[in-house]
C-alpha cells in the first residue's frame, strides 16, 4: 500500500511548523474514528421484556438518538417503546420508515424508566438495538479520492459523555469517523448515544485494537496526523489543515500517550488563556474541527 510522500508536515506558509514530534507532553484535545453494521427491523410485536439487555444489546433513549437509530438501515432494531405522545411524534417523522414506527409498543413513562433507568432522560422513547460494528479498513475505503477528508482519533478518552459529544461535533463539521482503541475507551451505550444526539448513527465510531497501528494505516492512505498538545510550540491555526487530516486528542490529565504522539506527524496547541491548562476534550475537538472547516472555506473564496 502506497505511503504518503516524504514531505514534512506543512505550516500555512508552506514551511514545517515547530513542535514536530515532541512526544510525551500532555495534549489539549482528543481524537476518534469509523465502522460498519447489519439489517434493521424490529423482530416482533410482543411486549418488551423488563430484564436487562445483554452485552450485545443496548437501549438507546431520547428522541433524537432513538429516531436516528430507527432511520439507520444498518442498525438492528430489536424493540421500540414510547409513550403515546412520543409514538405520535415518531409517526410524523419523515426520516423514520413507516413500517418501523408502526411497530412501536406504547408504554407509560414509569415503564420506560424501568427499562432504561429512572435517571435516564428518555423523553418518552427508547429503542433496544444491537451495537454497530465498524471496521477501519472499510471506513478508509469510503474516503478514497476525497481531498479534504477528516478523521478524529481519541486516545485514553474513557467518559462516554465526552466520546458522545466528540461524535456530535465530528458529525456537525463533516468528519468521516471517530476512532478509539478497544481498551480505555467506551463502548456504544445509551449514555454515549444521548450525548451524541443522533451522531452515533450518522458517522462511524470505530474501535481498533492498536491505535498506533491504526495511525500507520491512516498514514498509508495519505492523511497527515495532527496531535493536540497544550505544550506544543505551534498554534493549530499556523498549520495547513487543508487536505486529508486526522486530528488526535487525548483525555484531560493523561493526555495522548507517548507512542501515539510520536506516531503523529506533528503537534499543535489551541490558543487558550494561561489561566486554564486545557479544554474538555469535546470542546477541543469542536474548536479543532472548526479551524479545519474555516481554513477550507477561506481557500474556496
Amino acid at each position: 500500500m502506497g505511503r504518503r510522500d516524504s514531505r514534512p508536515p506543512r505550516g500555512r506558509d508552506g514551511h514545517t511548523p515547530g513542535g514536530h514530534k515532541s512526544g510525551g507532553q500532555a495534549p489539549a484535545g482528543k481524537r476518534p474514528l469509523p465502522g460498519g453494521r447489519g439489517p434493521s427491523r424490529p423482530e416482533s410485536h410482543e411486549s418488551p421484556r423488563r430484564d436487562a439487555p445483554s452485552r450485545q444489546e443496548i437501549w438507546i433513549y431520547g428522541y433524537h438518538p432513538a429516531a436516528a437509530a430507527l432511520a439507520n438501515p444498518q442498525r438492528k432494531i430489536l424493540r421500540i417503546v414510547a409513550t403515546a405522545e412520543a409514538a405520535a411524534r415518531l409517526r410524523e417523522d419523515s426520516s423514520v420508515p413507516a413500517d418501523i414506527s408502526a411497530r412501536t409498543h406504547t408504554l407509560g413513562r414509569g415503564d420506560i424508566d424501568q427499562l432504561v433507568g429512572k435517571d435516564a432522560v428518555h423523553q418518552g422513547i427508547a429503542v433496544l438495538v444491537r451495537p454497530l460494528d465498524h471496521n477501519l479498513q472499510d471506513v478508509l475505503g469510503t474516503l478514497e479520492g476525497k481531498a479534504d477528508a477528516c478523521l478524529v482519533l481519541l486516545d485514553q478518552v474513557t467518559d462516554p459523555h465526552n466520546a458522545g459529544a466528540v461524535l456530535r461535533s465530528a458529525a456537525a463539521f463533516g468528519a468521516a469517523a471517530v476512532i478509539a482503541p478497544d481498551r480505555h475507551a467506551p463502548d456504544e451505550s445509551g449514555v454515549m448515544a444521548k450525548s451524541a444526539s443522533g451522531a452515533l448513527d450518522k458517522i462511524p465510531y470505530v474501535k481498533t485494537v492498536n491505535l498506533v497501528r491504526a495511525i500507520e494505516l491512516i498514514k498509508e492512505r495519505q492523511f497527515w496526523l495532527v496531535a493536540l498538545d497544550a505544550a506544543a510550540p505551534a498554534a493549530l491555526s499556523s498549520i495547513d489543515l487543508g487536505g486529508r487530516i486526522a486530528l488526535v486528542l487525548g483525555a484531560e490529565g493523561e493526555g495522548i500517550r507517548r507512542l501515539v504522539a510520536e506516531a503523529c506527524d506533528h503537534q499543535a496547541r489551541l490558543p487558550i488563556a494561561s489561566a486554564m491548562e486545557s479544554l474538555n476534550v469535546s470542546n477541543a475537538a469542536a474548536v479543532a474541527l472548526y479551524e479545519k472547516a474555516r481554513q477550507i472555506a477561506a481557500k474556496r473564496k
